[in-house]
């Protein structure tokens, strides 16, 4: 009996496999044989490629290193700003995922792990060995996974089961998005990782949505006196889109989110000195903070010095911080995701219920709750 879905579920696989004989055994490129365009497979191939490379094979054992106490107290240490800026994003993830069977890991820009959130099973090994604060997860330690595709793209990435390298790994099926810090550099990666679940591609935009959250709560960490939160003419500002630039006393731009230095090209270069804000806009820039400390915050227009204009509502720095935390973009994603699992299965709920690893009852339940409701 065919039943929906699983016949796509099998030609992906099928998919994957005749990718990686034609890489790993045979030596040839993905190109050269028929790989069904579902994916982009030039950065899995790569990625394959650098670990043959370094002598790896995909048969090893995979030996996930052992996390000391003292190392796992080290690596909190380190990343202590990361873990905060990234924990309320982690814990409405875990709500939002947690009939999916996949669960959140946050790690540094090393690939070793900050902190994980969600419905991880204790009682499965391969749950644990990479759910452990301190365990190194980045391409020369485990080979092809999100984690180690993220940091190396610099882009969000899906990962699923056989495209991992090591058979090990194959159990896997993993989101990934790297996480840029507030002077544009790289301080890490979010994954949403799954085993022996159904695929779920749309955990990539989950996961990309969410690294934004953390992002913006980075820049917001910064010691700073006004936020400026900017966007096109036209689109309502207050969410987790909206461009971020922190400002000192004097006008220094102490830290930007990544939407910012994409409509500011004078952010560019921010990692290598500090910006001022009379170099961002054509126009003083003192009134933006009376206009901040007006009772009611209205948006302005500002001009750019390349003609551009830009929405932007200033904001007292405690205002901004206080938006931020009450503005996750994660609401309703898990019914999203039930929903989605029973139109892929055509309206078969026990199907779609089997692939989610939850009860009929369960879909059902979630179904019938309005949105915004718990």
């Amino acid at each position: 009996m065919n039943v929906p879905g699983m016949a796509a579920a099998h030609d992906r696989l099928q998919q994957i496999e005749r990718a990686r004989q034609a890489v790993l055994a045979e030596g040839r490129s993905m190109a050269e044989v028929l790989v069904h365009a579902w994916y982009d497979s030039a950065w899995i191939e790569r990625s394959w490629r650098r670990c043959l490379d370094n002598g790896r094979r995909p048969e090893e054992r995979v030996g996930f290193d052992i996390v000391r106490p003292q190392h796992a107290r080290r690596v909190e240490e380190e990343n202590h700003t990361l873990a905060a800026a990234a924990r309320p994003v982690l814990e409405q993830l875990g709500r939002a995922i947690a009939s999916t069977r996949y669960f959140a890991i946050l790690t540094n820009k090393h690939g070793v792990v900050v902190d994980a959130h969600g419905p991880i099973d204790d009682s499965d090994p391969r749950a644990q060995a990479i759910a452990r604060i301190g365990v190194d997860l980045s391409e020369s330690a485990v080979g092809t996974t999100a984690i180690a595709a993220a940091l190396t793209e610099l882009q969000p990435v899906w990962l699923h089961r056989g495209e991992h390298f090591f058979h090990d790994t194959s159990c896997y099926s993993c989101a990934g998005a790297p996480l840029f810090g507030p002077d544009g550099r790289c301080v890490g990666m979010l994954d949403l990782t799954g085993i022996d679940t159904a695929e779920r591609p749309e955990l990539k935009h989950l996961v990309a949505q969410s690294a934004r959250s953390i992002e913006n709560a980075l820049a917001l960490s910064r010691p700073h006196k006004l936020v400026l939160r900017l966007n096109w003419p036209g689109r309502l500002l207050g969410d987790d889109d909206d461009g971020i630039v922190c400002l000192d006393r004097d006008g220094w731009v102490t830290g930007s989110n990544g939407a910012a230095r994409q409509m500011l090209s004078g952010l560019a270069h921010v990692a290598h000195g500090p910006v001022h804000c009379s170099e961002l806009f054509a126009q003083p820039w003192e009134p933006l903070y009376d206009i901040a400390r007006a009772s009611e915050h209205t948006p302005i227009e500002v001009p750019l010095w390349s003609g551009l204009r830009l929405c932007c509502l200033a904001q007292p720095a405690g205002d901004a911080r206080a938006a931020g935390k009450s503005r996750l973009p994660l609401r309703d994603v898990e019914i999203a995701l039930i929903r989605k699992a029973v139109n892929d299965a055509r309206g078969n709920v026990m199907e779609a219920a089997r692939a989610l690893g939850i009860s009929r009852a369960t879909v059902y339940r979630k179904l019938s709750q309005k949105p915004g409701r718990a």
